[in-house]
């Protein structure tokens, strides 16, 4: 059974900092390409951030600069560091797993269905 679990989300003003983790289990991060996603309410999931297996990242443009991706191999982990936060950060933040590469989707709306595994999501709010 695979599981995605998110972690580190919270409430922080503007010019603050998070870092997202996730957890994956029931499978390696080798067999998988990663990515988060974000989702404001009533918009579809958006790719913010992906790693491909051999370490190449992709970034939406609104935050290029700011989030950082990073892949720990060898704990099954995922971060996303997420510094210079803006109000127009706000969202809930879901990591994913998928077969096929996710750069592809980075700054792409997606419906749910088109990628394979979803964490259950983590809520980053910031406030101006």
């Amino acid at each position: 059974q695979v599981q995605l679990v998110e972690s580190g989300g919270g409430s922080v003003q503007a010019g603050g900092s998070l870092r997202l983790s996730c957890v994956a289990s029931g499978y390696t991060h080798s067999s998988y390409y990663m990515a988060w996603f974000r989702q404001e309410e009533g918009k579809e999931r958006e790719g913010v951030a992906a790693i491909d297996g051999d370490g190449t990242t992709k970034y939406e443009e609104s935050v290029k600069g700011r989030f950082t991706i990073a892949l720990d191999n060898a704990k099954n982990m995922l971060f996303l560091k997420m510094n210079e936060l803006k109000p127009e950060d706000t969202a809930m933040y879901y990591c994913a797993a998928d077969p096929g590469p996710l750069t592809v989707v980075v700054g792409v709306p997606v419906p749910q269905g088109n990628v394979y595994y979803w964490g259950q999501g983590t809520q980053v709010t910031v406030s101006s």
